[in-house]
């Protein structure tokens, strides 16, 4: 990551820029959606430009990340962040509000004009549909934030530099549709839809890193099937924390066994249904675009 200059670098401080791990890739399993599409169609064309531009491959500029909450959206875009050893800069509507609802389209129009002349740099955006949501019932406050965006995408697109757009929405649907069509956002990919492989390599990526005993992983598996990667995380802090208390209590080595997360399940609840896959999988099949 080269270093900016010293306006660049006042820029970056104030927008409270980050350098992610570059080893956060490495830790999303190969077989969770949509590690080989994010891999193959984003960061290859943006760490092999020459190659890229040999074959006429356009790097991307914008992207769309949608899917259920906890599916990882947030994950992969700090690991691509981390991967291409570009600055990480987080907003979400709530921070541009934070002077209050009438500023969020001056707000959004001063952060989109000041990131775009950086470079080697990822803006996320979460929540984009509170800034981007369909004009058609929209009031006319919120049609001016849409159509605020709807300019500011083609100027980030056209501006020289080294710099990658993510916006993510857990509701795809609100979205104006000007910006789901081909033009503004090179990409629309869905994250989620974990299958049982992805679940296990998940569940055991966390195993790895505790205490572990005799554990039954495809037993577990069976009964999670509506885990999202977050819900997964968050069995695993409640059980590693009641191994660190029994152990605490006991005075000898406690280790991780199929009991211990058979009694936590029932705790903790799984954010997905079969409602919410199934629009999952419809939206998937209107909105994907690689």
């Amino acid at each position: 990551m080269s270093n900016p200059d010293p306006n660049a670098a006042a820029v970056l401080e104030e927008l409270g820029a980050q350098r992610v791990p570059h080893d956060l890739w490495s830790s999303i399993s190969a077989s969770q959606p949509p590690k080989q599409i994010v891999g193959n169609r984003i960061i290859l064309p943006l760490t092999e430009a020459a190659l890229a531009q040999k074959h006429g491959v356009t790097p991307p500029r914008a992207i769309i990340f949608f899917g259920p909450p906890g599916t990882g959206k947030t994950h992969f875009v700090r690991a691509i962040a981390g991967v291409l050893q570009w600055w990480y800069v987080e907003a979400s509507p709530s921070d541009l509000a934070a002077e209050g609802s009438d500023r969020l389209g001056a707000n959004l129009k001063r952060l989109m004009i000041r990131t775009r002349a950086l470079d080697e740099l990822v803006l996320f955006v979460d929540e984009f549909e509170e800034l981007a949501g369909s004009r058609d019932q929209a009031s006319r406050a919120d049609k001016s934030i849409t159509n605020e965006f709807l300019k500011q995408v083609p100027l980030w697109k056209r501006e020289e530099g080294r710099r990658l757009l993510v916006c993510a929405t857990n509701y795809i649907r609100q979205l104006d549709a000007a910006l789901l069509r081909p033009g503004r956002f090179d990409c629309v990919i869905p994250v989620g839809g974990l299958d049982d492989h992805s679940r296990r390599s998940i569940f055991e990526s966390y195993l790895a890193r505790t205490n572990r005993g005799e554990v039954d992983v495809e037993r577990i598996v069976s009964q999670i099937p509506h885990y999202t990667p977050a819900d997964i995380e968050y069995l695993f802090q409640k059980v590693t924390q009641a191994a660190f208390e029994r152990e605490y209590r006991a005075g000898q080595d406690y280790r991780l066994d199929t009991a211990i997360f058979e009694q936590t399940i029932p705790e903790v609840r799984g954010s997905l249904s079969e409602e919410i896959i199934a629009e999952f999988e419809e939206d998937c099949a209107r909105f994907t675009r690689h």
